[in-house]
């Protein structure tokens, strides 16, 4: 497994055609066609180095943002408490099975499918692993990452924790816990993985031998 020479590929402009040798780019740059000016292709944002931090940043978070509470309701002297994997199995439970599935597979199981699949494809380009098996498993996760990017919708259950919270507060008093806050680390830290990872410059690192 190799990095692709940038100074060694072409790439055509989607407008006039033109030819254009590809060069490094500083961070965050864009490199624009000579001749109309037209959007060629973007700098990656993050380091390999980058993703690695983000992505345990994330598994840390992730224990506790489906383990704790995330809200904590008080209703005439009782006191009742949930998580989100107790969430998804109580409407499971109630005959909502569709729903409690959603719930389980977008904030639960999605991303930490996410997290470990970019994990697993950093440490094999960091690790340079040319094995074929390590290949093949790399070519795999790339097939299959737009995939498991859109099942993964922890902004909905961020909104649905609030608007929860405000509606119940009206006859009880709500309490926002530990895995509220966690959860939240963990949306911001997905949203900034996301955001970090170009599925493109990824494919740069598989190995044409």
């Amino acid at each position: 497994m190799h990095e692709l020479d940038d100074h060694d590929s072409i790439i055509l402009c989607r407008s006039c055609d033109l030819a254009v040798r590809k060069r490094a780019l500083p961070s965050s740059a864009r490199a624009l066609c000579p001749r109309c000016d037209t959007a060629l292709y973007d700098a990656p944002y993050c380091s390999i180095n980058g993703m690695l931090a983000l992505c345990v940043a994330a598994l840390i978070i992730f224990i506790p943002a489906n383990l704790l509470p995330v809200l904590e309701i008080h209703f005439l002297g009782s006191i009742r408490t949930t998580t989100v994997i107790q969430a998804a199995i109580a409407v499971w439970a109630q005959g909502y099975w569709v729903v409690g599935l959603a719930v389980m597979v977008a904030a639960v199981i999605a991303p930490a499918v996410l997290i470990l699949s970019i994990l697993t494809q950093v440490l094999i380009v960091k690790l340079k692993l040319q094995q074929s098996f390590w290949q093949r498993t790399y070519t795999t996760l790339l097939k299959n990452q737009g995939l498991i990017a859109q099942m993964t919708m922890l902004e909905i259950y961020v909104i649905s924790f609030l608007v929860s919270a405000f509606q119940l507060s009206d006859f009880s008093d709500v309490y926002f816990g530990m895995g509220t806050y966690s959860f939240t680390m963990l949306f911001v830290i997905m949203l900034f993985l996301q955001r970090e990872y170009n599925l493109e410059h990824m494919w740069s690192f598989v190995d044409d031998n």
